[in-house]
């Protein structure tokens, strides 16, 4: 059965989420709301980064999360869809690797995320956070953070 909007909205957002949380980046909520500019969002907390982090392959990685988490749902990309990721993260590759290698390091990051997303409990995090934005339809920070922590703690218990 294919999935709805909805659903997809919701696995693209909970991967943000997800990866964020991953990555150490707080989520302050997640949303299935749309407005004129977004069929969801998925909005972080400040974070202090120390001057040895990677800050920029961070942003892309969580920018990447949703479309890993979607295509993951889906069996396809919908680059269309998340226009807005796509254009933010070639933005931020090329800043780091120029105009000829941004696509080189968006596929490696790509990668990257979709491996993360599979990590452990983090696949089973986006399924319970995403389960959770379809019946609520937004959520708090607190809650992915639990959901999240849940996923993990849930998946360490069947190793």
């Amino acid at each position: 059965m294919e999935p709805t909007a909805d659903q997809i909205t919701a696995y693209h957002e909970a991967g943000h989420a997800v990866l964020a949380l991953v990555l150490d980046r707080p989520v302050k909520c997640v949303s299935i709301l749309p407005d004129r500019e977004h069929l969801g969002i998925c909005e972080f907390g400040k974070r202090v980064y120390r001057p040895s982090e990677d800050w920029l392959e961070r942003k892309i990685l969580i920018a990447l999360g949703g479309i890993a988490a979607e295509s993951r749902l889906t069996g396809i990309y919908s680059w269309d869809g998340a226009a807005r990721d796509y254009q933010y993260v070639r933005r931020l590759a090329i800043q780091r690797a120029g105009e000829r290698r941004a696509e080189k390091l968006e596929r490696r990051l790509l990668a990257k995320a979709e491996h993360l997303l599979a990590e452990g409990g983090n696949w089973l995090a986006v399924e319970l956070i995403a389960a959770e934005l379809l019946h609520h339809r937004e959520i708090s920070g607190r809650t992915a953070l639990h959901l999240f922590e849940r996923g993990c703690r849930e998946a360490a218990d069947e190793s």
